[in-house]
């Protein structure tokens, strides 16, 4: 893979904030914008995998999310409580929130402006694939094709997370690098479900790369009071014209797997993939046939396009 051009992370001024961005492929292309999700740094779409699809053609750019990594860290919002998200589920009391999803897909939108791309692949895992939404809803001529992978539609009736992934969601954060690196491993082995040695080879080294790059804990708060304070997309996807890719695991134990159906039941035209065994993760073993897909997909849409 050392043939695969890569230019390596600097900061840009985007919509007001510092994002922070990294490059893999050829400038000349198809580019296509990786988003990450709720408290997840950029490097969780892993180099290997960003060099896997700008091998198949693709101009890979990922960064941090604002409140994230290396990005413009933001203020405000309080710690959210088990107490407010139970006021949000049964009294319908809505959540104060510093900033919306609307707002995270105007950082992607002005991150693209600095980089001079009029419209890209977007590839959103999780709370990505919300802000991803949120892009072809909203900017819909930005948009060559939407690959939502582990994500929802915002839909108040689609099942939540299951009690342990919950709680780990509401855990206080850790205090130290080793507490970090200990919850670190721990949340994966429960987001994957089951056992995946290679990857779990692998989560120390992850840990230790993010806990490198500084965490945020607080950012993580104002960045899930932002989903939640967001409220639905449902009635609104329907508005969606980008050729959709919905991709979510059997096995999910945070965005239950009828939230990516009710995703493409909710896109016209969205075709649905199902990933036996798959929870909220992306292990290394499932890449090849979600890079295959993800690489159809975009090149099948930039095909028609043309």
């Amino acid at each position: 893979m050392s043939s695969i051009a890569h230019q390596p992370p600097q900061l840009v001024r985007a919509n007001g904030i510092d994002i922070c961005y990294e490059i893999f492929g050829d400038g000349n292309a198809e580019p296509m914008l990786l988003i990450m999700g709720l408290g997840a740094q950029m490097v969780i779409w892993d180099d290997a995998f960003c060099e896997k699809l700008a091998a198949r053609g693709f101009r890979v750019i990922r960064f941090d999310n604002r409140d994230i990594g290396q990005s413009t860290k933001l203020s405000g919002g309080k710690r959210l409580t088990p107490f407010e998200l139970l006021k949000l589920r049964l009294l319908k009391i809505p959540i104060d929130a510093p900033y919306k999803l609307s707002d995270m897909a105007l950082d992607t939108i002005s991150l693209m402006d600095a980089l001079g791309i009029r419209s890209a692949h977007l590839v959103g895992a999780s709370m990505g694939g919300m802000i991803a939404q949120e892009i072809a809803i909203t900017f819909p001529e930005r948009v060559r094709s939407l690959t939502s992978i582990m994500s929802t539609t915002g839909n108040p009736r689609v099942p939540g997370p299951t009690r342990e992934a919950a709680a780990l969601l509401m855990a206080p954060p850790p205090k130290t690098k080793d507490e970090y690196i200990e919850r670190f491993a721990k949340t994966w082995k429960m987001l994957r479900v089951g056992s995946f040695p290679e990857d779990e080879a692998l989560d120390r080294s992850r840990a230790e790369r993010t806990f490198s790059r500084g965490l945020n804990p607080p950012g993580v708060g104002r960045q899930l009071r932002a989903i939640l304070a967001s409220g639905s997309r449902k009635p609104r996807l329907s508005q969606v014209k980008a050729p959709t890719l919905v991709i979510h695991g059997t096995v999910d134990p945070l965005v239950h797997p009828a939230g990516g159906k009710d995703t493409a039941a909710s896109i016209p035209g969205a075709k649905l993939m199902m990933v036996e065994g798959m929870g909220h993760a992306l292990p290394l073993p499932m890449w090849p046939q979600i890079i295959d897909a993800i690489d159809k997909h975009a090149h099948g849409a930039a095909a028609k396009a043309a």
